[in-house]
């Protein structure tokens, strides 16, 4: 079921990023966005790689899925909705908070269980509504509370503690950990704390990449396709209503996608073609026009991605230029014309 001993650790360095974007106003690049690119072919060749895809980095919510399958393979009995849910960067909607509930209540806990730190919706109108309504932070509504109460879950079914959950030492982690590097085909090179708390596993880019083709192409009913699944299906719950990962993947057809804070984002086929992206300076709105880009290098046809251009540049309120892609990168695109019509909102959770 698993794959063979994972090689040696990313080397841990200051990545060698190269130039990703550009920020282009009046015909004149205003600004440049640093960043590395890899992508997989279907037989798991590098296809197109950009800066240092080799080097150590932080998947953050990229990783989600991941953990996803590792609780999964641990016996979590969640599908659809509330397992898309489990690998979810989630906007603060009811529709998201209802559903950490159901996990927590499956598992006999409440939300007083949770140890990801309180936290406001992440998506600026729900949150706007939640501050009017007099409402502090919780970390019901903290975009990982989905995760947390997987995780609880999980640590219930298979008799170990739940107060230490979030401990590196403690046997959920362990398997988390053990399923990070199978899936990547690497060891992890580093274990530092994620922004909700949870243990978060330092890889490259190009194992990303290869464990997000590894979850996309899972077969029907195992823990990867389980996951993969639920994520394509459920998109709104891995994401929110309006954010890029979802619109990314309705306008794909199986197209498995994930966002990271700090400019991460993985995205992957069933057939195996994956494209991993990380913006050195965690920019959104660099990452979503590079992810285009890598997808069409992938193979996706470009009038899929026309939307995912890149954000407009406004000049007295009339657009004067864009955020592209390098040439190298947008021009096999076919993309860098589009830059005006970008309609999705931008902006990465977790």
């Amino acid at each position: 079921m698993h794959s063979s001993l994972p090689a040696a650790a990313p080397p841990v360095r200051t990545p060698r990023h190269a130039p990703v974007a550009q920020l282009i106003r009046g015909g004149v690049v205003e600004g440049v966005h640093y960043g590395s690119v890899l992508v997989l072919d279907a037989d798991g060749t590098v296809a197109f790689r950009l800066g240092d895809p080799e080097a150590a980095f932080y998947p953050r919510s990229a990783l989600k899925p991941v953990q996803a399958v590792a609780m999964v393979r641990a016996g979590l009995p969640l599908d659809g909705a509330l397992l898309s849910l489990a690998a979810a960067s989630h906007s603060g909607e009811e529709r998201h908070l209802d559903g950490a509930r159901r996990i927590l209540r499956q598992a006999g806990l409440a939300e007083e269980h949770l140890r990801n730190v309180p936290d406001l919706p992440f998506d600026p109108a729900v949150r706007d509504t939640w501050v009017r309504a007099g409402r502090g932070p919780s970390r019901l509504a903290q975009n990982c509370s989905g995760k947390h109460a997987a995780m609880l879950y999980t640590a219930k079914l298979n008799g170990w503690s739940l107060d230490d959950y979030l401990d590196p030492a403690h046997p959920l982690q362990q398997a988390v950990a053990e399923t990070v590097e199978d899936l990547t085909g690497r060891r992890v090179s580093t274990v530092t704390v994620d922004g909700c708390g949870a243990p978060l596993f330092a890889v490259s880019l190009e194992g990303l990449a290869r464990a997000a083709a590894r979850i996309a192409g899972g077969a029907p009913g195992t823990p990867e396709g389980r996951v993969a699944d639920a994520m394509r299906t459920h998109a709104e719950m891995a994401s929110g209503a309006g954010r890029d990962v979802a619109a990314l993947m309705r306008a794909v057809p199986g197209l498995l996608a994930k966002d990271g804070f700090e400019g991460v984002q993985v995205a992957a086929l069933p057939d195996g073609r994956a494209v991993a992206v990380k913006i050195a300076d965690g920019a959104g709105r660099a990452r979503v026009p590079v992810t285009a880009a890598a997808l069409t290098h992938a193979g996706v046809d470009p009038a899929l991605l026309t939307a995912f251009a890149g954000e407009t540049v406004l000049g007295g309120g009339r657009p004067v230029g864009g955020v592209r892609p390098v040439a190298g990168l947008g021009a096999a695109a076919g993309l860098g014309a589009a830059a005006d019509r970008v309609c999705v909102r931008t902006g990465a959770a977790g």
